[in-house]
């Protein structure tokens, strides 16, 4: 028979941005504690408000399957002596097993004759292990700072008040952090702050909505936030701007939801609109309004978690909080643009980078070289670059970044713009950060993607070159994200532009560096990042790996062989030539000496390394002039057309053959094929192990 469990921990409010997770990690522990004991079930519908996480069970069984156990013991000949009498082995395993010495048995248990006892296990009823099943699920979730509360030992990241579980329509027993189950749970805390009996477990989200007020199920909330928020900018005549984690914090923040515009001065708009939606959104948690042009409008629409008899009164409490944020905003904004970048960027100088590496002013100043070593490799203006790079860290002293940490960049373009400095000095500074997670956007400008990539390879060269590489589990200069940005930068923008020489570069550009080897460790290091990017890319890593072996510093070019490998690995032809290079490598790997550069073809004799020999010399004529052009793609392709010459080669000639010249002459051919390879990838890599 079928049951419905429910589950319910009622606790004081809990962390918004940690709820959805918290839920999910709830959800997903008791999920395992099912399976572990066998316990089958249908689904699992979580719930998860600011003051409960719950769940409902449906399709669970009434009890564990019952199954047979085979327990083998040791062998017969050992259990039993000579004379077929018992031996100590056999009373050992006896008294385990809580039976007479009489009722032994042996079995063959597939190789040889052991002592087995059969038994029966598991019909365990569902009712008596969920109590713990539930209360291993909270003790794992993943809270970083768990609290105790009164005089109490209990621990959770939240005081709790009470606990439902129910089996159909009646309550469990069991005690779970300190709390006795019950039937009873609790409405809103404003709208009915009163306990509910409940009376099945299928009616728990239905008697929480209707009778305390409570939308119990996070994504129905959710999406009735989205219906209200998005109702009220339409009656604005704006859109609203749905950010995702601020959604999912709101969604954390009520039990019942009413969304309520309320609106701020339009002169306020004159301030960057980043600062007018930081004080919203991170403050305040209120969504921002804009036009059909994308231009903020002086409202926003904020989420309350009753419903007011005088709404205004709610609305114009909000107004009267959110106003005097945005005019600190204007008061920073304007007694900012007072002081040029060029003066700010005198300040940087008591500004520490790091320890070592000195202070934001100095890594301002190698920016500044590196960029306009890199604007005058690709074509750019170097005089641009330079004074971007110079510019581009000044408003980290500003009054605005300094309450509005998000603003970096941000109101240094806007600052930019007020001194008068040329528009794409001024666009690059607000460009410098990007692209700031995985997926962001690279930078519109030339200027802007010289300086994002100049900035991070200064600080990974400087870093490394300290010996403070990160750790598996320590980045605090954050190097994985920024060596895929410059990756990524590199790559998309497609800067033809050699790692080696940039970090060469770089690492000039300090006093002194600790690690000798610093141009290796940031090369390997950053090359490596391309693993995780062409995994996402659904390429293997032995495509990969076939590239990386030869060591190229490139990331543009680098790129350009692993797709073109990776469609190479599609042809049917792939594996027998990888397999036939591997083949090749593991030949020339056992010669203590190089073969020959060229081919004697006075010394083929087989008709099988004459017609190899020819291939390998028209198809070399086609291929170069691919390879010289960066078309690796269509070189393999080319070189594909190897597969039936190179099998019939190894089919029918004997390579190591006792004639020592005709010997040499068959590696150096074999050599010869390996190489043209060679010159996009070692797809020997490529053969199935």
């Amino acid at each position: 028979m079928a049951h419905q469990f429910l589950v319910e921990l009622g606790t004081e409010e809990l962390p918004p941005t940690a709820l959805k997770h918290l839920s999910k990690a709830f959800v997903q522990g008791v999920e395992a504690g099912l399976k572990a004991k066998k316990l089958s079930f249908d689904s699992v519908k979580p719930y998860a408000t600011p003051r409960r996480l719950a769940m409902l069970v449906e399709g669970l069984a009434e009890s564990t399957p019952t199954e047979t156990i085979k327990v083998w013991g040791p062998p017969a000949k050992i259990a039993f002596d000579a004379d077929g009498n018992p031996t100590k082995a056999a009373e050992a395993f006896a008294n385990k097993n809580a039976i007479a010495l009489s009722e032994l048995k042996s079995e063959n248990d597939g190789k040889i004759d052991k002592l087995v006892f059969s038994k029966t296990a598991g019909g365990e009823a569902a009712e008596d292990l969920l109590a713990d099943i539930v209360a291993t699920s909270l003790a794992n979730l993943p809270i970083n700072k768990r609290m105790r509360w009164g005089a109490s030992r209990t621990e959770f990241v939240r005081p709790v008040h009470w606990l439902v579980m129910m089996l159909d329509n009646r309550a469990m027993e069991g005690e779970i952090l300190g709390l006795k189950a019950g039937n009873k749970t609790r409405g809103h805390r404003f709208h009915y702050n009163q306990e509910i009996e409940l009376l099945n477990a299928a009616d728990y989200a239905a008697t929480l909505a209707n009778t305390g007020k409570v939308v119990a199920d996070f994504s129905i909330r959710q999406a009735e936030i989205v219906k209200q928020v998005n109702a009220a900018a339409q009656t604005l005549g704006g859109t609203a701007v749905i950010d995702a984690d601020l959604l999912d914090e709101v969604t954390a923040l009520v039990e019942f939801p009413v969304a309520l515009a309320g609106k701020f001065e339009e002169s306020f708009l004159s301030i960057p609109s980043e600062a007018l939606v930081s004080s919203m959104k991170e403050h305040q948690k209120y969504f921002h309004l804009v036009d059909n042009d994308g231009q903020l409008l002086p409202n926003f629409i904020t989420l309350s978690n009753i419903v007011s008899e005088d709404p205004a009164q709610v609305i114009d409490g909000n107004e009267r909080v959110i106003r005097p944020r945005l005019a600190d905003a204007a008061f920073f904004f304007d007694t900012d643009k007072k002081t040029t970048l060029v003066a700010q960027r005198e300040r940087l100088k008591t500004v520490v980078f790091q320890a070592k590496l000195g202070t934001i002013f100095d890594k301002t100043e190698r920016i500044s070289r590196l960029s306009k070593l890199i604007a005058e490799k690709i074509g750019e203006s170097g005089t641009l670059a330079s004074r971007a790079a110079e510019l581009c860290k000044s408003d980290l002293v500003s009054n605005m970044v300094y309450e509005f940490p998000d603003m970096q960049g941000i109101a240094g373009y806007h600052y930019a713009q007020n001194d008068g400095e040329d528009a794409e000095v001024a666009q690059a500074i607000n460009e410098q950060y990007m692209p700031k997670f995985a997926g962001d956007e690279l930078p519109a400008t030339a200027t802007g993607s010289i300086i994002a990539l100049a900035d991070r390879l200064d600080t990974i060269t400087g870093i490394f070159g300290i010996g403070q590489k990160p750790t598996g589990s320590k980045d605090p200069f954050a190097l994985r994200r920024s060596s895929l940005g410059a990756l990524r930068i590199l790559v998309e923008k497609e800067y033809d532009l050699d790692l080696r020489e940039l970090i060469s570069a770089a690492a000039e550009n300090f006093n002194e560096l600790s690690n000798t080897n610093v141009v290796d460790d940031v090369i390997t290091y950053m090359i490596e990042r391309f693993r995780a990017w062409y995994e996402e890319a659904n390429i293997s890593a032995e495509v990969f790996q076939a590239v990386s072996a030869k060591g190229l510093s490139t990331p543009l070019d680098i790129n350009n062989r692993v797709y073109a490998v990776a469609e190479f690995s599609k042809l049917a032809e792939a594996q027998a030539l990888a397999a036939a290079n591997k083949r090749v490598s593991n030949i020339l790997a056992k010669m203590d000496h190089k073969p020959a550069e060229t081919v004697d073809h006075s010394l083929l004799s087989e008709t099988a390394e004459k017609a190899l020999a020819e291939k390998l010399a028209q198809l070399e004529a086609k291929v170069k002039p691919l390879l010289d052009l960066a078309n690796y793609t269509d070189a393999l392709k080319l070189l594909a057309a190897l597969r039936q010459p190179v099998d019939t080669f190894f089919d029918d000639v004997m390579v190591m053959t006792d004639d020592d010249k005709v010997r040499e002459n068959r590696l150096a051919l074999l050599q010869k094929l390996r190489q043209l390879f060679l010159e996009v990838a070692d797809i020997s890599l490529l053969a199935v192990k």
